[in-house]
């Protein structure tokens, strides 16, 4: 039997990744995400326009997408409830964020820099993927702060021990990416680590934007 319903997020598990933007002094910025997908060699991300990467990447559209594994999600908690923009609004300070402009020392992270993007990526991911945002659109209606980030990738790192048939594609039995569904981080398909934003949040996200404002109803 199957019920009709009208859930308030339809959030059912995406891939995390840290994007790297550069901030107006030529720094890196990390934003901590979910909300992504890929087709060809096309990536849509969707966040929050309030957020200091859509804000570096409207001015600045070189980007790194860091794809996260199992090993950095203590790493990437460190950052969850950090931002990259002095100017923060009351509702994003009570829910615990607070200003941090280098976000790779605070998760302990290494930085490496880009080899096609003005931008660092980290050393710790498995997967570096290199490019520019091409287009933004609007999600939802005019007054909607969601938005979906087109970028097209344009360079490609991947760790040895992921790759197969000559280094074209990638193992999908070996690359375990760590998955964020609501406000919870799994791993294979089990809990992967006590979120801080599920402590931190009583309503599940719309699209996890861990450096962005609350968006209507939802997280976003």
């Amino acid at each position: 039997m199957k019920r009709i319903v009208d859930p308030k997020v339809l959030y059912f598990g995406t891939p995390v990744v840290l994007i790297g933007s550069r901030n107006p002094d030529g720094s890196t910025n990390l934003g901590p995400m979910s909300s992504a997908w890929w087709l060809d060699h096309t990536a849509m991300l969707g966040m929050s326009v309030g957020s200091q990467t859509v804000k570096n990447l409207m001015e600045r559209p070189e980007c790194v997408l860091n794809l996260v594994d199992p090993a950095m999600v203590a790493a990437l908690d460190r950052i969850a409830l950090l931002t990259g923009s002095e100017q923060m609004s009351e509702a994003k300070r009570a829910r615990g964020y607070r200003f941090e402009p280098d976000k790779f020392a605070a998760a302990g992270l290494t930085r490496t820099p880009g080899s096609l993007a003005d931008v660092d990526l980290v050393e710790e991911s498995p997967i570096n993927l290199e490019g520019r945002v091409e287009a933004i659109h609007r999600i939802g209606g005019p007054d909607s702060n969601l938005r979906a980030l087109e970028m097209s990738v344009q360079r490609v790192h991947v760790r040895e021990d992921l790759l197969m048939n000559q280094d074209r594609y990638i193992d999908p039995l070996r690359w375990d990416p760590l998955i964020m569904k609501f406000t919870e981080y799994f791993a294979g398909g089990s809990p992967a680590y006590a979120s801080s934003l599920a402590r931190g949040w009583q309503m599940p996200p719309l699209a996890i934007d861990l450096d962005t404002e609350p968006v209507g109803g939802s997280i976003a």
